[in-house]
């Protein structure tokens, strides 16, 4: 069948480099990917078309890039279905949140940076095992671990996190799914110190719960659902002071309180109503909301059926 695939290009030796987009048309067989088609745009018709792969497996996560503004690894994405789910058209574009080196290749090490800071090894106390020795865990917690060890590290989830589209110090959902595996590991006895620092700026409560990292992930590794994991651990294990924690305490007393949130009282609730700073802060905000007519009702009222809610609650505490 023919195929266009437009792909967005960069040539960082160019006089003035700047982004553009060049349709390539050639024909592929109909069980076709998308990296079957780069790559014989590389050998047969532009051979100055830069992307990586190796293992062309869905192993290796060489590949990852943008197909159709998503995020997905190009060996594992049929032309075809690309096709269907962009109209007839296929554009490629290099991963997101990381720089662009030349065409579809992109900076990894702001990546790797990120999950070294999570201190990705085991850290156990007293005497490591011995040369016959090994650290023993209970298989039913390995195969917990199962899940998130799947990740093969490409960065899709890390292209199109949305958090990381605005601020470049969040540690992103690979780094902080790696850090899930060490936390859930019963050999590591680190934990609270992993938490103590996850739930700092950058860390667990920065994810807006989008989704997108689920959505992307080629291997189910649910990042936003490991995160998600560590909030609920590390306020168990003492850190509730962060706004954070607040935040999220809050929204829980308030649901179950009256069945919806009080969006006037929430924010004072997280910052700190004798928070000065944090509160001079809002000002701007709530300056705005009146304006566009979306100030929150200053009389919070309760939902009908409210107790069916607060019996949800003392159902699930007990």
């Amino acid at each position: 069948m023919e195929v266009t695939l437009s792909v967005r290009r960069f040539d960082p030796d160019a006089d003035r480099p700047a982004p553009y987009f060049q349709d390539y048309t050639l024909d592929l067989d109909e069980g076709s990917v998308v990296l079957d088609g780069l790559i014989a745009i590389r050998e047969r018709i532009d051979g100055t078309l830069a992307l990586r792969c190796s293992c062309r497996s869905a192993i290796c996560g060489s590949c990852a890039m943008r197909v159709n503004g998503q995020a997905m690894l190009a060996c594992n994405t049929k032309i075809a279905d690309a096709m269907a789910s962009g109209g007839g058209s296929v554009v490629v574009e290099p991963a997101g949140n990381m720089q662009v080196i030349k065409d579809l290749v992109v900076d990894f090490a702001p990546f790797w940076d990120k999950v070294r800071a999570v201190r990705p090894w085991l850290q156990a106390d007293g005497p490591a095992p011995g040369p016959d020795e090994e650290y023993v865990a209970p298989n039913e917690d390995m195969l917990h671990l199962a899940g998130v060890m799947a990740c093969i590290m490409c960065g899709a989830c890390v292209s199109d996190c949305t958090v990381l589209e605005v601020d470049e110090r969040f540690l992103g959902p690979a780094a902080l799914a790696k850090a899930y595996r060490f936390v859930a590991d019963p050999r590591d006895d680190a934990d609270r110190a992993r938490l103590g620092e996850l739930v700092e700026y950058g860390g667990v409560w920065d994810c807006t719960r989008c989704m997108q990292c689920v959505e992307v992930c080629p291997k189910g590794v649910d990042p936003m659902g490991r995160i998600m994991a560590m909030r609920d651990r590390a306020i168990e294990g003492g850190y509730d002071d962060s706004y954070g924690a607040r935040h999220a305490s809050a929204f829980t007393d308030m649901v179950e309180h009256s069945g919806r949130v009080d969006e006037l009282r929430l924010p004072l609730k997280t910052k700190g109503m004798l928070n000065a700073p944090e509160m001079l802060k809002l000002l701007p905000v709530g300056l705005r909301a009146q304006l566009k007519g979306k100030r929150p009702p200053i009389i919070h009222r309760k939902n009908p059926g409210q107790d069916n809610v607060r019996r949800i609650f003392e159902k699930v505490e007990s």
